[in-house]
């Protein structure tokens, strides 16, 4: 998790996370209104296809854009107490692509680099849209049962799925932007860090595993215990947050 605070000192990066915000918050905000699914809560968001595509090529900047633009998109609507749990659960949607991405042993790649004609690419974008679309949902689903909003079981697989489809459809986005944001920009991540601030953590395949097992059973553990939702959740939560910091 190095490189997420590390950024801060890199102006090019401060930018990135203003422009990804700027593009995800206008999106969650033109559609806010369309086609809600839970009024006041979520609805069918459009702007999903943007978080994943911004944290693999852009990293932390895309994963601070992702939170912070939900945020902004939540001014407009549905701005409550749970835009906490939501900022947080963004920030993961930005964050794990990226970083799954070269520590997931045995799905993860040296480095990130976009071929079409590589189907371990494809198979690897699918395997962490889903991950990171259910750790993002666990978060946020626990913190808004807490509060008595939406029942845990409900809201997680309603954030699941809508996250899971906006990430999917979003690699024809990645496929789009790739070669002008890495060849002709030179704005791809790893290239505008120092290379003291990347952070090459040790235990980076642990938290890949940690994030995984916790979204997994956050999502289907209330189907193999007598567990009640908010233990499923909150130990779920747990397993997440300390992954995604180890990773």
């Amino acid at each position: 998790m190095k490189a997420a605070f590390t950024m801060w000192k890199n102006t090019r990066m401060i930018i990135l996370t203003a422009v990804c915000a700027a593009i995800y918050g206008a999106a969650l905000a033109v559609f806010k209104t369309a086609i809600p699914l839970i009024p006041g809560i979520t609805e069918v968001r459009v702007g999903n296809i943007f978080p994943m595509t911004f944290g693999l090529l852009f990293g932390p900047a895309g994963a601070w854009g992702a939170a912070i633009g939900n945020l902004i998109g939540d001014i407009f609507g549905t701005l409550t107490p749970a835009s906490a749990a939501g900022f947080v659960g963004n920030f993961l949607l930005g964050y794990l692509p990226y970083t799954l991405w070269t520590a997931w042993v045995p799905f993860h790649h040296k480095k990130f680099n976009w071929e079409s004609g590589v189907w371990r690419n494809w198979l690897t974008y699918f395997l962490i849209a889903f991950i990171s679309s259910t750790a993002c949902a666990v978060v946020i689903s626990i913190f808004v049962d807490f509060m008595g909003m939406v029942p845990y079981k409900v809201l997680t697989k309603i954030i699941t799925l809508n996250n899971t489809i906006g990430s999917s459809i979003g690699v024809l986005l990645l496929i789009a932007v790739y070669k002008l944001v890495r060849e002709n920009l030179n704005l791809y991540w790893e290239d505008v860090l120092e290379e003291g601030d990347l952070g090459r953590p040790l235990a980076g395949p642990l938290g890949a595993w940690l994030v995984t097992l916790g979204s997994l059973f956050g999502l289907f553990g209330g189907l193999f215990t007598d567990w009640s939702a908010a233990l499923v959740g909150w130990t779920a939560t747990a397993a997440i947050i300390i992954g995604a910091v180890l990773l």
